[in-house]
């Protein structure tokens, strides 16, 4: 007899699937590529609609994750 492994796995959020445009929201900024956008500018971005404020926010999500590890 064998014994099973926990049934409830927890998920994880697999971010590379996530990102469809890599380079994307630095482009639409007018952010040069290899520099940090600027948390001012990515604010202001994500009071905006559409993408370009989609983005944004996302960036602002995938920013606090890494943190507090």
């Amino acid at each position: 007899m064998t014994v099973k492994k926990d049934k409830k796995k927890k998920k994880r959020l697999d971010i590379k699937k996530a990102i469809k445009k890599p380079g994307s929201l630095r482009k639409s900024l007018g952010v040069k590529k290899g520099k940090k956008i600027p948390i001012k500018e990515l604010n202001k971005a994500a009071t905006k609609s559409g993408k370009l404020g989609q983005r944004a926010r996302f960036a602002k999500t995938l920013r606090g994750l890494g943190r507090g590890r």
